[in-house]
């Protein structure tokens, strides 16, 4: 075993999940501790391999650890490219001169272009423990962040990550801002558009606190994990992908602040864009669609808020010489009938394959943002985009053309299937007049989505269709009957979740 060197302690692998935060368990009593002054929740700065990780610092008074060790969580040790209990250089972390910059926008400042990239470059960097970046996304969040401060972050973001290339021509994109269940257009609408000769090199998210991203569907029917060199192959065989956005380093710094906000339960409008337009950016799109969905439990409640946000983007995007559409669409209740990766990519085939009645919504959807785009892209006039990209669908060719790309990425796999199921039924008749999207999302997650891929929730009833006492509202899936018990006593305890009037 290799001896310890000055201000060295023998990693320890605790097996502690702390997600995307590095953390360490250092002795009291350890010299390391002593010589460096070290406390309790400081920061540190850890050295191994050749790699820097700055993590957030625990002492221990108990034998949890010997003096001469530190103890890791999963992140820090895998950060670190451990793999046996090797010597670590542990040092007092310097301090961050970019938190003066983040004070200075709490007290009203604005936030320059220097400023946010010392930010944003100290946030991929790790230098940010989950409290420092607590107080930037609060500070994003009040004061508001301007126009001129989102381009800046905005252009940090881009500049901390990769970015594609592609040769002389225009590639397209699309986004939603989320808040609505299913949904999950992204993947008819790449197969609608390349069928058309348009570029889409779609890269998406797994879930945060969903219960399935576009990457997680996606992985239910093909890879969708793969380096920058492999994604530009299928893109230029195929004319688009289904790649998850992390695996190619697309704007890093944009999950750590995601992962913050939805911790503390905010939703900062100028983060948000510049989340969406620095990965379109990195990405090399020229023109870009944006789902924005409004309705009473989606994330944008109203016309208002949903036309303040467009205007943002519609500005930041100029900036960058990015074409970007916002199309605001009903968010009153969920698309698609399956809540879930494998639930909604079910969805997605029967769409490709036949149109059925019951997925109307999500056919129609997908058209009408795949027409927006053959519309930006001069393939037809506006107002026509939504049919050509109808005709597209039931003739088949979209569905060739998501065949081609999955086969590109590896082939085609069949989505997986839950175990258990269990009916939830109308208790009394009469017309659906609400469903809550936020607690269908609870409920389809309860029941282990996104982790479990076959679990979720799988709709019987929209709004406005009558329904008798008795009556399948949804159907709750799972891997795990456990899952769908703790589901079950939530839906119990909110009767709101779909509402009936009599």
């Amino acid at each position: 075993m290799t001896p310890l060197g000055l201000n060295e302690l023998r990693a320890r692998r605790l097996g502690l999940l702390t997600h995307d935060e590095a953390v360490a368990f250092i002795r009291t009593d350890s010299d390391v501790s002593k010589s460096e002054g070290l406390s309790a929740h400081g920061r540190i700065k850890l050295q191994c391999n050749g790699a820097t990780v700055y993590a957030s610092l625990y002492q221990v008074t108990s034998d949890l650890i010997d003096h001469n060790e530190i103890g890791l969580s999963e992140y820090a040790w895998t950060k670190l490219g451990l793999t046996d209990p090797q010597p670590v250089k542990v040092a007092s972390a310097p301090p961050l001169q970019s938190m003066t910059h983040v004070r200075a926008k709490m007290f009203g400042e604005e936030l320059e272009t220097g400023s946010a990239a010392e930010i944003v470059g100290d946030i991929v960097a790790g230098r940010f423990s989950d409290i420092q970046l607590s107080a930037f996304v609060a500070a994003c969040a009040s004061p508001v962040l301007t126009a001129a401060e989102t381009i800046a972050v905005t252009k940090a973001m881009v500049e901390t990550g990769k970015r594609l290339v592609w040769p002389a021509g225009n590639i397209f994109d699309k986004h939603c801002i989320g808040g609505l269940p299913g949904n999950r257009t992204t993947p008819i609408i790449v197969a609608i558009v390349t069928n058309f000769g348009l570029k889409m090199p779609k890269t998406s998210s797994r879930a945060i606190t969903s219960p399935a991203g576009t990457a997680d569907t996606m992985e239910t029917l093909t890879n969708v994990a793969m380096d920058m060199a492999a994604m530009r192959r299928i893109v230029e065989a195929t004319g688009g992908c289904f790649v998850w956005g992390d695996s190619v380093g697309f704007s890093p710094a944009d999950t750590s602040v995601i992962r913050i906000e939805r911790a503390l339960n905010l939703d900062v409008d100028g983060l948000l864009v510049a989340s969406v337009l620095s990965k379109k950016i990195a990405a090399g799109a020229t023109h870009v669609v944006i789902d924005m969905p409004v309705g009473p439990t989606a994330k944008m409640r109203n016309l208002e808020s949903a036309a303040r946000l467009s205007d943002l983007f519609h500005e930041v995007a100029g900036a960058f010489g990015l074409d970007v559409r916002t199309v605001m669409t009903d968010g009153c209740q969920p698309v698609g009938r399956g809540i879930g990766p494998a639930l909604e990519a079910e969805d997605i085939l029967r769409v490709l394959d036949s149109q059925p009645p019951e997925l109307s919504d999500l056919a129609e959807k997908s058209c009408l943002l795949a027409g927006t785009l053959l519309e930006m892209a001069g393939v037809c006039a506006e107002g026509e985009g939504a049919g050509l990209a109808s005709i597209a669908l039931r003739d088949g060719r979209a569905r060739k053309k998501f065949e081609q790309i999955c086969m590109a990425q590896g082939g085609i796999k069949e989505p997986p299937r839950a175990q258990f199921s269990r009916p939830i039924r109308a208790p009394r008749s009469g017309r659906v007049t609400s469903l809550n999207n936020r607690m269908i999302a609870r409920i389809a997650k309860l029941a282990g989505a996104p982790e479990d891929a076959s679990a979720g929730v799988r709709l019987a009833v929209r709004l406005g269709d009558t329904v008798k006492q008795g009556d399948t509202l949804f159907t709750l899936v799972s891997g795990t009957y456990g899952k769908i018990a703790y589901a079950m006593d939530y839906v119990a305890e909110n009767p709101l979740v779909v509402e009936i009037s009599r």
